[in-house]
């Protein structure tokens, strides 16, 4: 008995033609648009596959790989040794997108950048992102701000530098400066010389430790052997800032975040002054949402934040965080289960780690 023919939205009709076309022209062009699966042998394919033509009643669409596999795909032996020449390939066109978005004078259009690189919108921003972590748009906006950051320190006024570095008005600009700056423009041009920061050290089980707070937050938790590193590592860090020795109640604080560390049971909820890439706050964002007494691989936090590919990323930004414990990277781990590097030591990791499964 012939079977009934399944209805399909007109929409999702043509493109699936569109996509069997460029797989009957074996068309290198729609190579990294999408992959198709042969229900018959359970592989999937790019679309320019020498491989024998499917018939095309058994040929899934897929929109990436990663989709393929998770519908229980395996990669055919051509596409499983062209995996490795097509991430050489991307990561190529991202590098050279970077440098088109350093070297213009202001941010260009996702097309125009898609454009340039011979790829489709769709197609280019999905692969940036998932090399990058970012969108083109926000690579751009880290971009410009880290420029507006090198040019106030080179001295000169707060105009030129602003306008050099790709803002298209003064007021714009000041709308976004606490976020890009963690400060007013002149304060950050005076090496942040009107900025307070309160702090204190004391003593855990896992050795010293350092917290200090401006006025958006606590902006570091330092551990160490030498407390005087810590004070050192501080005032490298903010090195014009106005440091001042916390009160007894600054201490009610730093005692808040030691008895997290010897009790992780207790919790802790603190306002975070948080200075990073967009890429970066991202990440330790994540990483707050991974509860006490669990961990999490650097590719499933990579996964989380929509950028699956840029699970190296995700290791450098754990490796900058600045607040231990507030933001969790210890609770980060290897795809095994094993631990990995911290910024504090591997074995205050796993001091942590053994504390919040009990």
């Amino acid at each position: 008995m012939k079977q009934p023919t399944l209805p399909h939205s007109p929409g999702a009709e043509s493109e699936d033609d569109r996509r069997w076309l460029a797989i009957e022209a074996r068309d290198p062009g729609a190579d990294g648009q999408f992959v198709y699966g042969v229900k018959t042998t359970g592989v999937y394919c790019r679309p320019s596959s020498s491989a024998r033509l499917p018939r095309r009643h058994n040929v899934e669409f897929f929109d990436t790989a990663e989709q393929a596999e998770a519908a229980g795909y395996r990669p055919s032996r051509r596409a499983a040794a062209d995996q490795t020449s097509t991430a050489q390939q991307h990561a190529a066109l991202v590098t050279r997108a970077c440098q088109l978005i350093e070297q213009a004078e202001a941010a260009p259009s996702l097309n125009a950048l898609a454009q340039q690189l011979g790829l489709s919108p769709y197609h280019f921003h999905r692969v940036f992102k998932a090399i990058t972590g970012l969108t083109p748009k926000a690579y751009a906006s880290a971009h410009r701000a880290r420029k507006m950051r090198q040019q106030l320190t080179r001295g000169g006024s707060v105009t030129e530098a602003l306008y050099d570095a790709g803002f298209n008005s003064n007021s714009r600009f000041y709308e976004s400066s606490n976020d890009v700056l963690g400060m007013k423009p002149g304060e950050y041009r005076a090496g942040g010389a009107n900025t307070e920061i309160r702090f204190a050290v004391g003593q855990c089980s896992l050795g010293a430790i350092l917290v200090a707070q401006s006025n958006r937050g606590v902006c570091a938790i330092l551990l160490g052997d030498d407390p005087q590193a810590l004070v050192t590592e501080l005032q490298d860090t903010f090195a014009q800032a106005r440091l001042i020795g916390g009160d007894r109640q600054f201490e009610q604080l730093v005692a808040k975040v030691v008895g997290f560390i010897e009790a992780p049971a207790l919790g802790l909820d603190l306002p975070l002054d948080l200075r990073g890439t967009a890429f970066q706050e991202r990440v330790w964002q994540a990483l707050r949402s991974i509860p006490p007494g669990s961990t999490a691989s650097y590719a499933e936090i990579a996964k989380l934040i929509g950028a699956p590919k840029a699970f190296r990323a995700v290791a450098q930004a754990c490796g900058a965080n600045s607040l231990a414990v507030a933001i969790p990277c210890h609770r980060v781990v290897r795809s095994d289960g094993q631990l990995s590097g911290y910024r504090w030591g591997v074995e205050r990791k796993r001091q942590l780690l053994e504390r919040e499964a009990q």
